[in-house]
């Protein structure tokens, strides 16, 4: 309790300083996030997975498991994204003022005898110069957290029960918030710092409580020494769950409409329909909101996208215990572009201007996931432009 009241008041000290990311006076956020880059994930860059027959299914037994896990992250760091691709956004035509960065706590230091390699750090360093060069500003996500926040691949940990917020996790990870700030913090182009992305507070131990305190402390850590936008997710609730709540921070709210089967089983119609009425709800929100991951997608036909091995919903092949999924459709053509049909281009753009029109009028912004993929057209920004089906 004391240290969560020596917290507010630091906060309140301190929020002052805050200056809002590309706020309504200058036009609401539209950005790219740069997934799959310094932390894996294996439906953006299944090339990477594909070798390993199965046995590696994140970045954690990637690094566990291939004793030259260093010279394939090494390779993939400098070439996945390049300065030839913060042109290109910045180029696009489509009013793209911010790059989203998700990165792992081991970026910074690594968390007792975990496996994971570092190095990436640098990549991000060379990444903010990109975004200076180019006019793009740059959100960094912590995106993954010891023993992970939500057993998700995007983690860097795909594990059936999450422990982040057990043992010392949460002093560890908010130190690690407080190293990206005192490093990256002082960079005018980085607008934002994100505490940590998707925490799965339904599972997590200690839930609800165990992530507010962990926002608390990792809020304090990384206000000391920056003074631009600090961003909490909802983990999952609703945004106006965190009300009253570090006040002076940006929510985080990402909407995806591919992960259950009803959503899967929508017509287009529907699709628009319901990015309109889940979006009138953030409205009771008590401060800024940007929806800091949506997609194109209105199927979950990307491979691996539910985890390696997994399968999909919309073709009925998902697989997963507890769980059950029944056939919509075919996932044969939806994740080239090239085979799309007049029908699927049409209604894959007006279901992206319907959330780019519900994002910005009912909240602040949206940044769009993801930048590329190697096969996955319905997430793949740079290929819904190149042939004309982003408005």
């Amino acid at each position: 309790m004391l240290l969560r009241k020596a917290l507010l008041t630091l906060a309140a000290a301190s929020s002052a300083l805050a200056v809002p990311i590309l706020d309504k006076r200058q036009g609401p956020t539209r950005g790219v996030n740069l997934g799959g880059w310094l932390v894996l994930e294996p439906w953006i860059t299944p090339s990477i997975f594909q070798k390993y027959g199965g046995s590696v299914v994140d970045e954690y037994t990637l690094c566990q498991q291939d004793p030259n896990a260093e010279g394939v992250l090494q390779s993939h760091w400098s070439s996945w994204v390049t300065l030839g691709d913060f042109q290109r956004i910045a180029n696009s035509g489509k009013g793209i003022n911010l790059v989203r960065i998700p990165v792992g706590y081991w970026a910074f230091q690594k968390y007792g005898e975990d496996p994971y390699v570092q190095g990436a750090k640098d990549y991000l360093h060379q990444a903010i110069g990109w975004a200076s060069q180019t006019g793009l500003q740059v959100w960094i996500d912590l995106h993954g957290a010891p023993y992970s926040q939500n057993g998700f691949d995007n983690s860097g940990q795909r594990i059936a029960n999450p422990q982040f917020t057990t043992a010392d996790s949460i002093p560890f990870m908010a130190s690690v918030a407080g190293q990206l700030a005192a490093e990256f913090g002082s960079n005018p182009v980085v607008v934002g710092i994100e505490l940590v992305n998707e925490p799965l507070m339904a599972v997590l131990p200690g839930g609800r409580d165990s992530i507010t305190e962990y926002y608390y402390q990792a809020h304090g850590a990384v206000r000391g020494s920056y003074g631009n936008a600090i961003v909490i997710s909802d983990g999952f609730d609703e945004p106006s769950s965190w009300n009253g709540i570090l006040t002076d921070t940006i929510v985080d709210h990402h909407e995806y409409q591919v992960f259950d089967n009803e959503d899967v089983a929508m017509s287009y119609q529907e699709h628009v329909d319901a990015a309109w009425s889940r979006a009138a709800t953030w409205g009771s929100s008590d401060r800024r909101l940007i929806c800091g991951e949506w997609t194109a997608a209105m199927t979950d036909c990307a491979a691996a996208l539910n985890g390696y091995g997994i399968g999909a919903r919309f073709d009925g092949t998902y697989s997963k215990p507890g769980e059950t999924s029944y056939y919509v459709g075919s996932c044969a053509n939806k994740n080239f572009i090239d085979q799309w049909d007049q029908g699927l281009k049409d209604a894959t753009r007006n279901y992206i201007q319907a959330q780019i029109n519900a994002f910005e009028q009912h909240a602040n912004g949206w940044i769009f996931w993801n930048f590329k993929t190697e096969a996955s057209a319905e997430w793949d920004f740079f290929r819904l432009v190149d042939n004309g089906v982003w408005p």
